[in-house]
């Protein structure tokens, strides 16, 4: 035990960060002991289950810095207790999602199983854990869970230990060395090229002297750009001769507003637009509160500055369908509002 603790305690500076096991799936094996409901009796009513003991296998991802989701089967030795005492088999097909809340060791977990013991049934079950890495890449755990038979209201207690695997590259994190001044002799000393940032291009030619150490940088020791286009598209469709905006395309709204934030250069044009029923000075007024409507929320709702908005109301000009139907006019009842912008990004190492 004093071997295991000592193990323990030198290795627990080697413990990933949450984030560095995100994106990575791992194997393991695990011994569980589990306290069977004392009414579960066999096949003649009479001999009862009393426990089990089992050894199974496991595979899980880590979906996020929070989240995982683990497969698993053990095989179950079942201890019959009464008139003819034996030792069955069983098993237990499980699929669990494991909660982090701090992102650490302590986890919280829910999930449902095929669980066989005398018959198998569906069985959902919630319980606890702790894990301790012993590298970057293994782990022991231990965690105890509650299950509950639906069909025949069977409660059951587990307790498992296990010990698992990673697969998959740690993130690495990049290590700039400093410039190594070789000693000469005094009579002969030559300074070795200086490169304060570290990017492969020395100081007396660098004319960008604080490069991020992530970037690609050109011959002058400047980061290299490449462009590319962030494109925001906007559509509300209304009722009938309306124009009220439903509260289903408030988040797309809020999108929108998020985009011009982003890009405070910018400005939007917000387009109304009618189906083809009724008078066209009718739909030209139409159209125009419907585009109004739009940039009163952005304005009061997002806090957008109304001299970055304009409303533009089109009636019946700009059909998207010109069918004289239901679904066409339907498509046609609407906003749009559409931009793209240019932005320059870093090109990475």
């Amino acid at each position: 035990m004093s071997i295991l603790l000592c193990t323990l305690g030198v290795n627990a500076q080697e413990a990933p960060k949450a984030k560095e096991l995100v994106g990575r799936s791992y194997i393991g094996i695990h011994g569980t002991r589990m306290n069977t409901d004392n009414d579960r009796l066999t096949a003649n009513d009479v001999d009862f289950i009393k426990h089990a003991n089992g050894l199974g296998a496991e595979m899980g991802h880590r979906y996020n810095e929070f989240s995982e989701f683990r497969l698993s089967y053990t095989h179950l030795n079942l201890t019959r207790v009464g008139w003819a005492p034996s030792t069955p088999s069983g098993s237990n097909i499980a699929l669990n999602y494991l909660y982090f809340p701090n992102k650490e060791n302590f986890y919280v977990m829910a999930g449902a199983s095929a669980l066989d013991v005398i018959e198998t049934k569906l069985s959902v079950n919630i319980g606890a854990g702790y894990r301790h890495y012993i590298t970057d890449r293994s782990a022991i755990y231990f965690e105890g869970n509650g299950h509950y038979q639906v069909d025949n209201t069977y409660t059951d207690m587990s307790a498992q230990i296990g010990f698992m695997y990673f697969f998959g590259d740690t993130a690495k994190k990049i290590v700039r060395t400093k410039p190594v001044v070789e000693s000469l002799p005094v009579t002969d000393v030559v300074a070795a090229p200086i490169d304060t940032d570290g990017d492969g291009v020395i100081d007396s030619k660098d004319q960008c002297k604080a490069t991020p150490a992530t970037n690609k940088v050109d011959m002058t020791g400047c980061t290299v750009f490449t462009e590319e286009n962030d494109t925001l598209y906007l559509q509300v469709k209304f009722d009938h001769a309306k124009a009220i905006i439903k509260p289903e395309y408030l988040n797309s709204i809020k999108s929108a507003a998020d985009f011009l934030k982003k890009y405070p250069h910018i400005s939007l044009v917000i387009k109304g637009h009618t189906s083809s029923i009724g008078p066209a000075a009718f739909n030209k007024k139409l159209s125009q509160q419907r585009a109004d409507a739009i940039v009163k929320v952005l304005i009061n709702e997002f806090g957008i500055e109304s001299t970055r908005l304009t409303a533009q109301g089109m009636g019946e000009e700009k059909l998207l369908n010109p069918a004289n139907n239901t679904q066409a006019h339907q498509e046609n009842r609407r906003i749009e509002a559409e931009v793209v912008v240019t932005k320059k990004v870093a090109l990475k190492r």
